[in-house]
Formats: C-alpha cells, structure tokens, sequence
C-alpha cells in the first residue's frame, strides 16, 4: 500500500464520516476513493480528499441534500459563486420556515404538559356544525402561483394588500369588501408546486401594475362551510367535517364545481394562534 492511500477506516476517522456514509458518497460519486483493491474491494483515499470529505460533511450539517452538495461542489471547483449565493439563501429561508415550524410546535407541546386529553385537542380547536349556503359573485383581486402553502400564501396576500393600499388605489377609493381568501386547485396535497391562489374581494376603481395579478369576478357558488378556531396547522380538520357532512347528506363536493376556498378572518401576527378563525367552503352540485 502506497503511503499516501489511507484506508476507509482510518479515512472514516479522520473526517468523522461514517464508513455508511462513505460508501453511500461514493456510490453517488460525491467522494469517489482513489484507488479499490480488485481483489478485497478495499477502498483507499488520498490525503487530499479528507478537505472534500470534511466540506461534504459541514454541507450536510447544514441540512443540504446529496442533489443540493453535489451542485454546490461543482461550483466550488468552477468558481460559481452565484450558484453558491444562491444555494445558500434558498437553504437559509428553508431553516426560517423551519424555525417557525418549530416554534409552533414547541407552544403546542408546552400547552399540552399542561393538560389531559385527546392528541387533536393539542390545537385548542373548535368547529362549527356545517352548513349550506349560497355564496355569491364577487369581484376580486387576485395572484396565481405554485411553491409552498406556508410560504407561498403570506407572500401572496402581503402583495395584493400591498397593492391596494397604493397611493394610487388609495386616491381612488378602493376598498377592501371581505376577508382574504385562499383557493386551492389542486386536488391533493403537495408539499411542494401546490397550484395556489389568493384573493381580496374589493370595490372600486383598482389599478393593477404586476402582470401575474388580475382583477376578477369570482362566481357564485353553493357550498358547504364550516368555520375552524385553532392554528392553521389543525384546518384539515374543517375539511374532514365538511366531507363526513357530505357523505351523511349524499351530496357532491367535486373540483368542477369550483376550487374549495379557506377565508381568513385575523391576522396571526395580531391574535393568538388559537383564536385564528377561518372559514372553509367546499363546492358543491
């Protein structure tokens, strides 16, 4: 054996990657050893190649995936700083959502050493009886576009608030004439790439400068509805009365007849989580 060829234990050692590990970085020719004994299938790596092992373990601590430090590698060695960039912002916005995923979380969970109960009853939430009722036409702006619920809505609803609470729409009058609301079309879940809408029912002569917004009038629809108290985490369970409501009345709650609809009516930065309302309206025939 070559001095310079280190054995994957004494490698294993060196970076503190496990030999699993090792072997997996290999296969996806992330850390390729240097030589391979024909005979043993021994694996051996270079002096060199323990800089490239301890990056690729601090990439992994950071919560990279193989996909994500595989592109961050070759643009290092190219000099890519913008790839790099933005990489890291993209990584940096994830662990912000996660801390807030987390914080939730933890408020839950400190309300729950606290009391006895059923696990749903975690979320403090309340459901009212279902309903059917006739919604009427109205007039909306609204913006389309798919990422992520937690994220994606904010940031669509702190940009058509934005819009009509520009000079311009403000010198014109424009008015804001119903809770902000948030249509699905989707027809499952998706963590990611969810086809998400929202729109603020107003009034007034609005002006419209971002393309992807448009102003519109969203039909009248029947639907079943139930209005949820609790975090936004817990809502599902409004759908889950709303289609056991459905299936008790025989009715038809179907995508065709319209995306279900979530209007939310208070701020989470203004109220405590467990008094969030938010009406859930399920189309139907």
């Amino acid at each position: 054996m070559q001095i310079d060829q280190i054995p994957i234990g004494k490698f294993s050692f060196m970076t503190r990657l496990t030999q699993k590990a090792l072997r997996l970085y290999d296969r996806k020719g992330l850390l390729v050893p240097e030589a391979k004994d024909s005979f043993t299938g021994y694996r051996y790596y270079t002096v060199a190649q323990v800089e490239r092992g301890m990056t690729i373990k601090t990439l992994a601590f950071l919560g990279f995936s193989l996909d994500e430090v595989t592109v961050l590698l070759d643009a290092e060695s190219t000099g890519n700083c913008e790839v790099m960039e933005a990489c890291f912002k993209k990584r940096l916005e994830d662990i912000r959502l996660e801390i807030g995923q987390l914080q939730k979380i933890e408020g839950i969970l400190r309300g729950a050493c606290k009391q006895d109960g059923k696990i749903l009853e975690l979320f403090k939430m309340s459901i009212t009886d279902p309903v059917i009722k006739e919604v009427p036409e109205m007039r909306v702006i609204s913006k389309r576009e798919k990422g992520v619920y937690a994220v994606t809505i904010g940031k669509l609803i702190g940009e058509l608030c934005a819009c009509v609470d520009s000079p311009e729409n403000r010198r014109n009058r424009v008015k804001v004439t119903g809770p902000i609301m948030f249509l699905c079309h989707d027809e499952e879940y998706k963590e990611e790439d969810a086809d998400i809408e929202v729109a603020l029912p107003v009034s007034g002569r609005i002006s419209v400068e971002d393309p992807k917004m448009e102003v519109r009038t969203l039909p009248g629809i029947r639907a079943i509805s139930v209005v949820y108290r609790g975090p936004y985490q817990g809502v599902e369970a409004g759908y889950s009365r709303i289609f056991a409501y459905a299936a008790e009345k025989n009715l038809e709650p179907l995508g065709h007849f319209g995306p279900s609809r979530e209007l939310y009516f208070n701020d989470p930065a203004e109220v405590p989580e467990e008094e969030l309302m938010t009406e859930v309206q399920l189309p139907i025939k």
